[in-house]
């Protein structure tokens, strides 16, 4: 019994000296060589409180370090000294503070003014003074600058590091250590090889000969996502041989197509019915790995106007810059006129973002009245256009706001035939929006839509129309003739999270109408709300329009949904 109980205790003490020795805490202060230094000192945060000296002896050789990028660069550890079973005191000098550094550039360099000017305090061609605590991220961004001219393996380094003539300034030499200058020679795209590799080098930027900048190489392909019909499956690589440099894509097709319906509900003023109108619009996108589009619209309110829209957009020909874009249109109105639109536009991409564009374009209107003297404004007539205009895109990387700013503005030139009599006429046509972006829930949308016809006289079946969810909501669709009008749609947007949004709609018009003499002003205002699903982007929208004289009435107001879906 007692032999048993000597065991039980040696076991007991043996578990205990352990939990005793390894379970106690150690504690850290710092103490400066003077009082003039400990301000200093309470500058940098430091952990106090170590589980082992291990530890504790880490975080004296990372504090020594803050010191040296602080400018302390002769401060030294006088002692660690253990004081007494828990506490450990460190005892350090500073000397001399260096604020300033001072760095003579080689007589040759790559730097020039606008690379210096925002980093130095002060600098000309042989030198650049910086803030000591700075130079770290300094000599990161003139790295990066050697980097962007193709010198991929290039470093800098600062050399022979001495105190200078002026007072509290250290001096240094900058070295710069160069290689070859690469270029792209090759590039690869793996998982869907049948990408159309001109989209690469007008759409995105991304060309063999190129000089080759890694972070250009990453930001150029992430241009990929907004082209709609691919995205990255993992970041770019790249692959460095003695003489040359390979880049390798890895994307994947996407479904771009998309298939919208729209369906408006409305109160007939004259019976007090409910009225039902729509349109569809057909978009197909890159179905054979060309990049290609091709667009249908078709509209019906059920009972007074009909519209049928098809285009197609060819880009980038023969693997060239060229591209062709044809359109017909064809606008019926009940039993009164038709009017059928076609053009063949040649495309010319400058850069990543801009296009120019000219062609033809023809009208072609019949007035459908038996008896012509019921409305002596709808003529029979043909006109002919010469085109030129310019486009502008600017994508973002947001599935439900895709682009941030737009502008398409097209002027048409020609005359119009009538009994062969002909009219100069100019038509002039702008599209802008752009999505202001406040914060990363809150933002603002502003769209300005407008056209102008110039002629010395008008025909009610040649001017253009407007009104409903893509012009002025709260209105019917295409009810308003203009020989001149312009619309300014605002939303104030907000995220309710990543795939939903509620927004504001205020909307401002103004136009003319020759024929009758009408200038006017017209409102609207509502709220809608946008869903991002499993189908598509779900939006729906609430408006009332106004015209300049008239009373809000609940009549007026119009509910518009539409579904955007993808497949």
């Amino acid at each position: 019994m007692k032999r048993t109980f000597f065991i039980v205790l040696h076991l007991y003490i043996y578990t205990l000296i352990p939990t005793l020795g390894f379970g106690q805490h150690l504690y850290l202060e710092i103490t400066p060589d003077s009082l003039t230094q400990k301000a200093p000192l309470n500058e940098i945060e430091i952990d106090t409180i170590f589980n082992d000296y291990q530890a504790l002896k880490t975080e004296v050789d990372t504090f020594m370090q803050q010191l040296y990028q602080k400018g302390y660069i002769e401060s030294r550890l006088v002692s660690l000294k253990k004081k007494n079973d828990s506490l450990y005191a460190a005892d350090v000098l500073l000397n001399t503070h260096y604020k300033n550094l001072r760095i003579n550039l080689p007589e040759e360099h790559p730097f020039t003014e606008k690379d210096l000017v925002f980093i130095a305090n002060n600098f000309d061609e042989n030198y650049i003074e910086i803030d000591f605590e700075d130079t770290s991220n300094i000599l990161r961004h003139l790295t990066s600058v050697l980097t962007k001219t193709g010198d991929a393996f290039s470093n800098i380094q600062l050399n022979h590091l001495r105190p200078s003539t002026t007072k509290a300034t250290l001096e240094a030499d900058l070295i710069i250590r160069t290689d070859t200058i690469r270029t792209i020679d090759d590039i690869h795209i793996k998982g869907y090889e049948k990408f159309p590799r001109s989209f690469l080098k007008y759409a995105v930027g991304l060309k063999k000969g190129a000089l080759f900048v890694k972070e250009e190489v990453v930001e150029k392909s992430e241009l990929i996502e907004n082209l709609g019909f691919a995205r990255n499956i993992k970041a770019p690589e790249v692959l460095f041989t003695k003489n040359e440099t390979e880049v390798y894509l890895y994307l994947e097709k996407t479904n771009n197509n998309t298939f919208d319906g729209i369906l408006g509900f409305a109160t007939n003023e004259d019976t007090g019915a409910i009225e039902l109108n729509g349109y569809l619009n057909l978009v197909l996108s890159n179905n054979l790995n060309f990049g290609e589009k091709f667009i249908l619209n078709y509209k019906n309110d059920g009972e007074r106007q009909e519209q049928f829209f098809v285009k197609t957009e060819l880009p980038f020909l023969f693997k060239s810059p060229f591209g062709l874009e044809a359109e017909l249109s064809l606008f019926k109105k009940d039993t009164t006129f038709i009017t059928i639109e076609q053009s063949l536009l040649a495309t010319y991409q400058l850069n990543t973002k801009t296009k120019v564009f000219a062609g033809y374009k023809t009208f072609t209107s019949e007035n459908l009245q038996k008896d012509n003297a019921l409305i002596d404004d709808i003529e029979d007539f043909t006109s002919r256009f010469g085109v030129v205009g310019i486009e502008y895109n600017k994508p973002q990387r947001s599935r439900l706001f895709p682009v941030k700013t737009h502008m398409r503005l097209a002027n048409d030139i020609g005359q119009r035939n009538r009994n062969n009599i002909k009219t100069p006429q100019i038509r002039s046509q702008l599209r802008a929006f752009h999505l202001l972006q406040l914060n990363p829930q809150n933002s603002i949308y502003i769209n300005n839509s407008t056209s102008a016809l110039f002629s010395n006289n008008y025909f009610t079946n040649e001017l253009f129309r407007f009104g409903g969810i893509n012009s002025i909501r709260g209105f019917e669709e295409n009810s308003i003739d203009a020989s001149l009008f312009s619309v300014i749609n605002t939303e104030y947007r907000y995220l309710l999270g990543a795939t939903a949004y509620i927004h504001t709609i205020t909307d401002v018009a103004y136009f003319e109408n020759n024929i009758t003499q009408t200038q006017e002003n017209l409102y609207s205002f509502g709220f809608g709300l946008g869903l991002l699903t499993k189908a598509g982007v779900f939006k729906l929208n609430i408006a009332n329009g106004k015209q300049n004289e008239q009373s809000f009435k609940f009549s007026n107001t119009k509910i518009h949904l539409s579904l955007n879906a993808i497949f």
